[in-house]
């Protein structure tokens, strides 16, 4: 049997996602990755970090290592992940080796040693923005016809919701959010392409591989316009860790990710803006609360938009 020991923290995270059916999800957890475990022939290796999903290290029958990750199945948000990476084809990202859609399970390649790029950071970010750079420039590719996965510009709905929940400026400055979701319109509106993008893109979804040297993993997928990809790293990695050395790098990683992916600086800085203030709308759909460093960003930011 597979370890399952859920702590309360993971608990309460899918609690407060996915409600009912996220607690249904919680009690059926420990069955189906059994289950899972004897349909897919592994055997555990050892637990991994829980914060929306289940994820485990696992041994395939042929005695490869590999990643089982459980989600809850009626969000879609692992069947997303699977469609990205499928349409990467293992171009700097993991592999997908099995997928079930409708028990939320995937089976994935695992990136060894694993070491996230957020290693790079406190010495060389620079260097950290390289890697992310190259990523980027492997991983993007025009979206295939009907492809399964959602517009890029159906994200305004999170902005028009949260300009309708709160009125006024608590949690979040009112005129930040409309200002956010008029940019975003006009960048949707201006995409200089069409492509699958990662959605998530930043430090600590960047790690260190054999196959490649660097593999990114937990793509939101998403397609549309290719700046949106910058956006997440601009106030990663650990968005929730106190000082403002990420946000003193901000300069120098706009700089570089416009001269390194050929994108107008412009372009670079908005969709950062844009995007730090998605983050905290994100953050407000559940408890009202914000996250403070994408806030502070998109304050950053906001003075020098075209």
């Amino acid at each position: 049997m597979v370890d399952t020991t859920l702590s309360a923290g993971f608990r309460r995270n899918v609690e407060q996602t996915w409600g009912a059916a996220g607690r249904a999800w919680l009690s059926e957890l420990p069955g189906l990755a059994d289950r899972l475990m004897t349909e897919w022939e592994l055997s555990p290796v050892g637990p991994l970090p829980l914060s929306m999903n289940w994820v485990g290290r696992v041994r395939r029958a042929d005695g490869t290592a590999a990643v089982l990750k459980l989600g809850v199945p009626a969000s879609g948000h692992l069947a997303d992940e699977a469609t990205a990476l499928e349409c990467f084809g293992g171009r700097a990202a993991i592999r997908v080796l099995a997928r079930d859609d409708e028990r939320g399970a995937l089976l994935l390649e695992e990136a060894r040693p694993g070491t996230p790029a957020t290693s790079l950071t406190p010495t060389d970010d620079p260097a950290a923005t390289a890697v992310l750079i190259e990523v980027i420039r492997r991983l993007h590719r025009p979206a295939p016809d009907g492809v399964a996965l959602p517009e890029l510009s159906g994200r305004i709905a999170s902005f028009r919701n949260h300009l309708r929940r709160f009125p006024g400026d608590d949690p979040l400055p009112r005129h930040l959010v409309e200002r956010a979701a008029g940019l975003f319109e006009e960048l949707c509106a201006s995409a200089t392409g069409r492509v699958v993008l990662h959605g998530d893109l930043h430090h600590d979804n960047v790690l260190a591989a054999e196959r490649e040297r660097w593999l990114a993993i937990d793509p939101h997928g998403v397609v549309g316009d290719p700046g949106y990809e910058v956006g997440a790293m601009l106030y990663n990695p650990d968005p929730h860790a106190p000082g403002d050395t990420v946000l003193n790098a901000v300069e120098a990683r706009i700089e570089q990710l416009a001269d390194g992916l050929g994108m107008p600086r412009e372009r670079v800085l908005a969709w950062g803006f844009v995007q730090a203030v998605l983050s905290e709308v994100w953050s407000c759909e559940g408890d009202g609360m914000v996250s403070g460093r994408p806030l502070r960003l998109a304050r950053r930011l906001l003075p020098r938009l075209p």
